[in-house]
């Protein structure tokens, strides 16, 4: 049974599914025919869309970043102020201990994928996307990108112009406003102005997780400005969640089977650190060891409903493996 299948014969009795046949809790929304990403971060989501038209091969690198997962737990490396947020450049592993293989924690370079051509002509405005590249090398772009802060006219004519490749949606430019506030560090590499959150120069010689504001990446078929919101296309619910003595951790659930049990396995590389804390976020309760979620969107290829009071247990510890209870309608 699927998972739609599931949701209408065990909330039948409830009217769950009158309602979404009726049209009563579904909400208005299309599928995008542009590419879409959403982008989780320490500072809360957004979701971009892609310009596969007018830079279909610098679009098609960059999602075979997202898909391989390269995107998974990296961080912005570089703020200037008023100008751009860069990333792409490096992946957390995790934080060194005394006597670890550094090889083993802290940053590990993304592996390029080769480069990829410059396809100039959009320009640089605020809230959009854009290629890093080497100086004089117009060609040269991998895997660092950033996002325009400003209307940066300069940079398209700079090394034969930047590649925008895509644009921030709604409001989601406030999330990059707020790393870019943040002060910023040299460690030196790519990371010469990196942000950084609840670091004390004078304490800290280097920055930890809890210092870096991390990324997690993976398309989506909608733009949706909830905090839980479950699609069906690639079987992941993206969630906000108080984890008690671990803090607000934004992470991705994937449904591993649809019945008669709905399971949900956790993405360990999609757990980020939150430094705010979502409202309409779930709760864990370490002491009945219930995840409690107030509502969760679910997506349809662009036929949205809504679940409400989902109580998930966690069955697996070690896989953090969560069999869900209950709901309503």
């Amino acid at each position: 049974m699927s998972f739609l299948q599931n949701l209408e014969s065990n909330v039948l009795k409830g009217g769950l599914l009158t309602a979404l046949l009726t049209g009563a809790l579904t909400l208005s929304g299309t599928v995008q025919a542009e590419p879409l990403v959403r982008v989780s971060t320490s500072y809360g989501s957004f979701t971009i869309e892609l310009f596969d038209e007018t830079a279909p091969d610098t679009v098609s690198n960059f999602l075979g970043y997202v898909d391989r997962g390269d995107y998974a737990r990296s961080l912005f490396h570089r703020s200037e102020t008023d100008f751009v947020v860069q990333a792409g450049a490096y992946q957390w592993q995790r934080d060194c201990v005394t006597g670890m293989d550094p090889t083993t924690c802290s940053v590990i370079a993304i592996p390029s994928q080769g480069n990829v051509r410059n396809e100039p002509g959009t320009s640089n405005t605020r809230g959009t996307l854009a290629m890093a590249k080497f100086g004089g090398a117009p060609d040269s772009a991998t895997s660092q990108w950033f996002v325009n802060l400003a209307d940066n006219a300069s940079l398209d004519e700079q090394n034969g112009g930047f590649t925008v490749f895509g644009r921030i949606l709604g409001d989601g430019l406030a999330v990059a406003d707020a790393i870019n506030d943040l002060p910023v560090i040299n460690v030196g590499g790519e990371a010469q102005q990196l942000p950084v959150r609840d670091f004390n120069t004078q304490q800290n010689q280097l920055p930890v997780e809890a210092n870096l504001v991390l990324i997690n990446m993976h398309r989506v078929d909608r733009l949706s400005s909830a905090v839980n919101v479950f699609e069906y296309g690639n079987a992941l619910l993206t969630t906000s969640v108080d984890a008690g003595e671990l803090g607000n951790l934004s992470l991705n659930m994937r449904l591993v089977n649809d019945g008669p049990e709905l399971i949900f396995d956790v993405v360990p590389d999609s757990i980020v650190p939150l430094a705010i804390a979502p409202e309409g976020r779930g709760v864990f309760d370490a002491a009945d060891q219930r995840l409690r979620l107030p509502q969760i969107e679910l997506n349809d290829n662009g036929q949205v409903s809504v679940i409400r009071n989902v109580v998930m247990r966690l069955a697996d510890a070690a896989q953090l493996r969560f069999i869900v209870e209950s709901y309503e309608e």
